[in-house]
């Protein structure tokens, strides 16, 4: 749509739209440039929100100085920390680059008169609940003054055609006046999440009028800042005990990318009341499973203190990673580890039937890629009998059916030696249907 000399806007042609003056700007960090679909336009406006101490701002510095050495102008308005103590942090994180200006300000006309005079390719506010106008009465943090600024801000990002990204703190409830005011007011909404106790860092894009919203950047924080993890399978299996009780791996997906993680149990003693500790996945669904694997599989678990955690500070919250937290209990109950080169994935249902799990292809070929040649995954045995020789010969491997869970628990930690020979020595898909 284009505006004529009388002030009319006139409708023009879907296929005649100019897309070549809004290419993204790639922002020089791989995982980043990932989540944002190749970077950030020119005139966009993004919010960046997360807890207090997860990298937020390590981030950002990074990304403009990334920006720079590509021949970018970077503009960075200080609202919580002096030009000194910004200086400093880029010193350490190697960001001391040409191109990166910064300046104190916690005012939107100190702003607006920054962007004026240096004209920069990228502004970055840190943070937004920081910046107040004059406009408004209430004091700078507050509801009325966090939409007010942020929208004068979007405005002016808009007519001088500079992408801004506003930093935007979260408490663990969300209630705080800033991020969840400003969802409708930018364009992309990027959630930057992580443990300040463990390295781990995920971005994610919970909106995105310029791409998909299912991509995940994952980063590893250090002594030099943030580091992309561009193999993060890999990752999360390093510290990996083989052979330990009480450990199954599975294949949950972060957005659009599979990982490989390891599930890992404890089953203690009987108690009164026995305890749940839960740590990277739904606890209510943790608990679903106790009541499952006791019920249908026999397995008395659900008088003892359980404990569940994914390994190196990864989620597994979809119902994907059923049957390896049912594997991981059992293997703990009974001692018996499970094959060290096996993977896990299906839903349980409540009648203790496995359940196939979307994207079933594109997780096992994560495994296979990582060397996991077993997979012990749904299947009924009707479907199984209905697929051909051929497909068993293509695939190379081996299935054996177990549509249930009480099945599946005795493929694998069965007694039987000759089976546990025949999983340690060849390539098997316990249970299969990969489709």
């Amino acid at each position: 749509m284009t505006e004529g000399a009388d002030g009319e806007c006139a409708p023009v042609a879907l296929g005649e739209v100019d897309l070549s003056a809004h290419s993204p700007m790639p922002t020089g960090i791989g995982e980043m440039d990932r989540v944002l679909a190749g970077g950030l336009l020119p005139g966009s406006a993004t919010l960046l929100g997360g807890e207090p101490g997860t990298g937020k701002s390590t981030l950002l510095l990074q990304a403009l100085a990334a920006m720079a050495a590509g021949g970018k102008r970077g503009l960075l308005v200080a609202a919580e920390e002096s030009a000194q103590q910004v200086r400093r942090r880029a010193g350490r994180l190697g960001t001391d680059v040409p191109g990166i200006f910064v300046v104190e300000a916690t005012r939107l006309s100190q702003v607006e008169a920054a962007v004026a005079s240096l004209a920069p390719d990228l502004v970055v506010v840190d943070s937004v609940q920081a910046i107040s106008g004059t406009e408004v009465a209430s004091p700078a943090g507050s509801l009325a003054q966090v939409r007010a600024c942020s929208h004068g801000l979007v405005s002016l990002a808009r007519a001088c055609g500079a992408a801004l990204v506003l930093v935007g703190h979260v408490t663990k409830d969300g209630a705080l006046a800033g991020p969840r005011a400003l969802e409708h007011l930018v364009d992309t909404v990027l959630s930057f999440e992580g443990d300040r106790y463990t390295s781990l860092r995920v971005l994610r894009a919970v909106k995105h009028r310029f791409g998909a919203t299912g991509e995940t950047g994952l980063f590893e924080m250090g002594e030099k800042g943030l580091t992309g993890v561009p193999d993060p399978s890999s990752f999360f299996l390093g510290d990996r005990l083989v052979g330990a009780p009480g450990s199954a791996l599975t294949v949950p997906l972060e957005g659009y990318r599979p990982l490989v993680v390891e599930v890992q149990a404890l089953v203690g003693r009987s108690s009164p009341v026995p305890r749940r500790f839960v740590t990277g996945l739904d606890p209510g669904r943790v608990g679903f499973l106790v009541a499952v694997l006791e019920k249908r599989a026999g397995a008395p678990v659900g008088d003892c203190d359980v404990y569940v955690s994914v390994a190196g500070g990864a989620r597994a919250c979809e119902p994907a990673a059923d049957l390896a937290v049912c594997l991981a209990l059992a293997s703990s109950l009974s001692g018996k580890a499970l094959p060290a080169q096996m993977v896990a994935l299906g839903e349980v249902g409540l009648g203790g039937e496995l359940r196939r799990v979307n994207a079933m292809a594109k997780r096992l070929a994560e495994a296979r890629r990582l060397g996991f040649r077993d997979a012990l995954v749904p299947s009924s045995p009707e479907r199984l009998a209905a697929r051909g020789h051929a497909d068993v010969a293509r695939e190379r491997s081996r299935e054996l059916p177990a549509p249930t869970l009480r099945d599946a628990l005795s493929l694998a930690l069965g007694e039987g030696r000759a089976r546990r020979s025949a999983l340690e020595e060849e390539p098997v898909v316990l249970v299969g249907d990969e489709q």
